[in-house]
């Protein structure tokens, strides 16, 4: 049985924003809707490897994975994270396919997280703090700053070391068919399952 590249790459980026996720329920937060933004590495590495639907799905992914973790699907937290998510996303596709190597994966975290905070705080004035979201507004988007150009130093690194990545890049990945397909991922330094250094 052949083993169709998208899905084996959602799925694999898709645990990986589970993982992150839950990484990331268990740190503090000021705010509910503050994030550090960890289950966008994912989305960071599937643009390069994913079409159009197959990254859109990964970002439902991403989303609904969010809030069964941190129990928020049907809570007005909800609404914040998948606007953010959405923006962030569609931001850092955008960059990354106008400017392809021209732009950093540490250009790309920090305007996707300055999107994701503009779309929140323009919901928290809305719906929460009214005129005095202003207010929260420096603090909210220096941490996007922050977060954002650590996690694209991560991801660039990532990209430059990880052979898993060029495989997916090159169409390489999965490279097998039948029971054993897809038994190398993102921590992997190639097709072939071997521990990454």
């Amino acid at each position: 049985m052949t083993i169709d590249r998208s899905d084996y790459l959602i799925s694999r980026l898709g645990a990986l924003c589970f993982f992150f996720s839950t990484i990331e329920y268990m740190i503090p937060k000021p705010l509910p809707f503050l994030r550090i933004g960890l289950a966008n590495i994912p989305l960071m590495l599937a643009i390069d490897v994913l079409p159009l639907g197959g990254y859109l799905s990964l970002v439902a992914i991403k989303v609904l994975g969010q809030g069964l973790i941190g129990g928020t699907l049907f809570s007005y937290i909800f609404l914040f994270s998948a606007a953010g998510t959405l923006s962030s996303a569609l931001v850092m596709l955008a960059l990354r396919k106008a400017l392809r190597s021209s732009i950093s994966f540490v250009g790309i975290s920090v305007a996707g997280a300055f999107a994701s905070n503009a779309a929140q705080l323009l919901l928290a004035r809305v719906y929460i703090f009214g005129e005095s979201a202003r207010y929260i507004a420096p603090p909210f988007l220096a941490v996007g700053l922050l977060t954002g150009g650590a996690l694209g130093f991560l991801v660039n690194r990532f990209a430059r070391t990880s052979r898993w990545l060029a495989d997916a890049r090159a169409g390489l990945v999965p490279a097998m068919t039948g029971s054993g397909a897809g038994s190398a991922g993102p921590g992997s330094t190639g097709a072939t399952g071997t521990a990454a250094q």
